[in-house]
């Protein structure tokens, strides 16, 4: 008798049982916050933290379940995390400060740094006679049309005395730019140094050789460039699933550095058919010339110099004749990075 009484309880215990797991593991489930994340351009070598943070379980450490979509340019990201579209981008930290500027509601905020030396340039042939800044005028200079370094000109027109209304611009598709400046077609181009020098190597040219840089942060304009940033109603609503975006991206790009085979892996996941061996160079070349700023090594990779970011600032808002200044803590907010300890203070 007693063996049929235990029978019906015991099953009775493990169905309930079964049942609390059950619940504890769909409320474990829906624990997770999703994060849209747009990045600044189409996959590549520069980006292979975002996916290695991802296949290395770092988002799932922090109950977050990313999803990483490809951007059209770094200024591109701004407006689309501004309205909505996004939780997250990757991009301009320039733009970011005009959008502040005019729509203080609307625009995101910084939360990590990541390119702090400025990479914005515009690019002529060897033997171009535009040898200075000056030389622009009368000439035709393009770009595509959400080129970070193109928003900037106005920027960089005031700083070095070019008669803006001397020079034209000429908006193409980012796969035409280089081919367009190497047959004549434009006497310059618009953006990064990193993104036009292996355009030009996919092309077979030596930029080394056959290209001349003019650079943004040569003419006083030490500026900042990609972040990360969110909007302010997800920081507002999930400020620990920010803290926890930003700790596995600083964990994904120290990982990066120190095993960059494992980091194009990841990259290679997502786009098989790129070139391996130059991605690998494209992301060591951005280790290297946009994220190696000397304050790093004081204020450890991720935050900001809030002088530098003020100057910066002040430089975007006079070139564009900006009504309104936004404060830097507008712009960025370092209450989400990683103690000082766990970010690096060299690359």
């Amino acid at each position: 008798m007693s063996a049929k009484i235990r029978r019906p309880r015991l099953a009775k215990t493990l169905t309930a049982l079964s049942l609390g797991l059950g619940m504890f593991a769909a409320a474990n489930a829906q624990a997770a916050t999703d994060i849209d994340l747009v990045l600044n351009w189409k996959y590549e070598g520069a980006q292979a933290w975002f996916f290695l943070a991802e296949d290395k379980g770092y988002f799932k450490e922090h109950d977050l379940n990313v999803t990483i979509d490809q951007g059209e340019g770094s200024a591109a990201s701004i407006p689309k995390v501004a309205s909505g579209i996004y939780d997250a981008g990757f991009g301009d930290t320039n733009a970011l400060i005009q959008l502040a500027a005019t729509q203080p509601e609307r625009a995101p905020v910084g939360v990590y740094m990541i390119y702090n030396t400025p990479p914005f340039v515009i690019a002529v042939k060897q033997d171009s006679p535009i040898t200075e800044p000056k030389d622009l005028e009368g000439k035709t200079v393009g770009a595509p049309a959400n080129d970070a370094a193109l928003k900037l000109f106005p920027a960089f027109a005031e700083m070095t005395d070019i008669d803006q209304s001397k020079v034209t611009i000429n908006n193409m598709a980012p796969n035409l730019r280089e081919q367009l400046l190497m047959r004549g077609q434009i006497d310059a181009a618009f953006g990064y140094i990193t993104t036009i020098s292996f355009s030009a190597k996919g092309m077979g040219i030596n930029p080394d050789e056959e290209l001349r840089f003019i650079r943004y942060g040569d003419h006083g304009m030490d500026l900042y460039s990609n972040s990360i940033f969110f909007s302010q109603e997800f920081i507002a609503e999930h400020p620990e699933a920010v803290r926890g975006f930003v700790t596995a991206i600083n964990q994904a790009i120290q990982d990066a550095v120190a095993n960059p085979e494992e980091a194009i892996n990841a990259l290679m996941r997502r786009e098989p058919l790129l070139n391996r061996a130059v991605e690998t160079d494209k992301m060591l070349t951005t280790v290297r010339n946009d994220m190696s700023h000397p304050e790093v090594a004081d204020i450890g990779l991720g935050d900001v110099s809030d002088q530098r970011l003020q100057n910066n600032i002040d430089i975007v808002v006079k070139a564009n004749q900006l009504e309104n200044a936004p404060a830097p803590a507008q712009i960025f907010d370092r209450s989400f990075l990683p103690a000082r300890a766990d970010r690096p203070s060299k690359l």
